[in-house]
């Protein structure tokens, strides 16, 4: 690609001017005045605005004789905004172009510290990746940073090392990593698809169920060893469930009314909703518990196993298919297809063994405080106990959340503690 994509007009030369000082009213428009007093052409331009402090870039191309009035028009019309005036001028302004970028890298942790991004650098340096544009995305309830890098010569396959050093460096450093392809293909996701026990919510619901049977210590055991993958999903759910005969009924409304949501579920589903992403849960859990959350988050799917209830009493076992990990990664199949997507499309987000084929099989899987055999084929981790950061991995910022959230006159923040 050629570094200029328009040409000069005839008679003038490249140069980039810069101006950067304090951010007021005024400024872009002095600028761009003694810009237009020497007839400049515009070739490229980016402004920035850092806490108050604007830099103000552009391309042009200009008469040369012209060099000296035009700086001193600009320094003396932007003298009183308090800015500082450079121009660079020779060929090699012109020479290189605007980096594209292969692939996002982002970080997520409390704190992020200097040394740690001199790490990621180190290690994105080893592999000839260079940094073309960091920008903050988060400051609660994590501090979260966008790296735009370019991977050069990159081919499909070639970044699985680094995805490897990359996880070995999260682990080292205590904050989360997640690398993604930029371009299109990041901007593409439109259906986001939830495990729900240890994901969209914070406990298990079988071992809340489980407890109003004097069993939850033995069930939850069962639990941990299936989400570990130690056990066949389906073989232990029946004998989980196998526990809970001869409840009544209504223990179903009263564990639905103790569910407590995972810290930031809330705002995540209510941002994803309202940028017209596809939200659903698919649970090894019970249709019966969850269909009152699926309408309250306003999810468009939601699946999840039947208790079986005759008499009003829980008989043990559940009826129809059961949701195991196989079902999981159908049903996320199904809905993609529903929403007229394709599964590079998709995003999947869970906690255990049975989430695996599941996020194995959508465009982005991403481990939530997950087991280590969901976490060795997930394209991201997060071990922060915060869903808000599955948004800052899409690539919305913090800012943009919490000006949706004060638009519709909701306070989506909680005391940290």
């Amino acid at each position: 690609m050629p570094a200029l994509e328009v040409e000069l007009q005839e008679g003038l030369k490249p140069a980039i001017i810069t101006t950067s000082g304090p951010d007021r009213p005024g400024v872009s428009a002095a600028f761009f005045t003694a810009l237009a007093r020497h007839e400049v052409q515009l070739l490229d331009v980016e402004q920035t605005n850092f806490r108050g402090r604007l830099m103000l870039a552009a391309l042009v191309g200009m008469n040369p004789q012209a060099l000296t009035d035009l700086e001193r028009d600009l320094r003396a019309g932007l003298w009183e905004f308090g800015q500082r005036v450079t121009i660079e001028t020779g060929a090699d302004t012109a020479q290189v172009s605007r980096a594209s970028s292969t692939h996002v890298v982002v970080a997520l942790g409390n704190p992020v510290t200097a040394a740690a991004v001199s790490r990621l650098g180190e290690v994105l340096a080893s592999f000839g990746a260079n940094i073309n544009v960091i920008r903050g995305i988060a400051q609660y309830p994590v501090t979260g940073l966008e790296f735009r890098i370019t991977i050069p010569d990159y081919t499909p396959g070639d970044g699985k090392e680094i995805r490897r050093q990359l996880a070995e460096l999260s682990a080292e450093l205590g904050i989360d990593i997640a690398m993604e392809h930029a371009g299109l293909h990041r901007r593409a996701k439109r259906l986001v698809c939830f495990d729900c026990d240890s994901t969209l919510i914070t406990g298990e619901v079988i071992e809340m169920l489980a407890a109003h049977a004097g069993k939850e210590a033995e069930v939850a055991e069962v639990t941990d060893r299936a989400m570990r993958g130690e056990l066949d999903f389906e073989e232990s759910l029946r004998e989980r469930v196998k526990a809970l005969a001869g409840l009544d009924a209504s223990v179903i409304d009263e564990v639905a009314a103790q569910i407590e949501l995972t810290p930031g579920a809330r705002t995540t589903i209510r941002t994803l909703n309202s940028m017209g992403y596809r939200t659903a849960v698919v649970s090894g859990g019970f249709i019966q518990v969850l269909e009152g959350l699926a309408e309250d988050l306003e999810l468009d799917y939601v699946r999840a196993n039947t208790l079986e209830i005759v008499d009003g009493k829980l008989t043990g076992r559940v009826t129809g298919k059961v949701v195991d990990r196989t079902a999981k990664a159908d049903f996320l199949e199904e809905f993609a297809a529903d929403s007229g997507l394709t599964m590079n499309q998709t995003v999947a987000v869970g906690d255990g063994a049975n989430d695996i084929d599941m996020l194995s099989r959508a465009g982005l899987g991403i481990a939530f405080n997950a087991k280590p055999a969901l976490k060795e084929v997930a394209d991201a981790s997060v071990n922060h106990p915060f869903l808000d950061e599955v948004l800052y991995i899409l690539g919305i910022p913090r800012e943009e959340i919490d000006h949706a959230n004060t638009t519709a006159g909701i306070d989506g923040r909680v005391p940290l503690s």
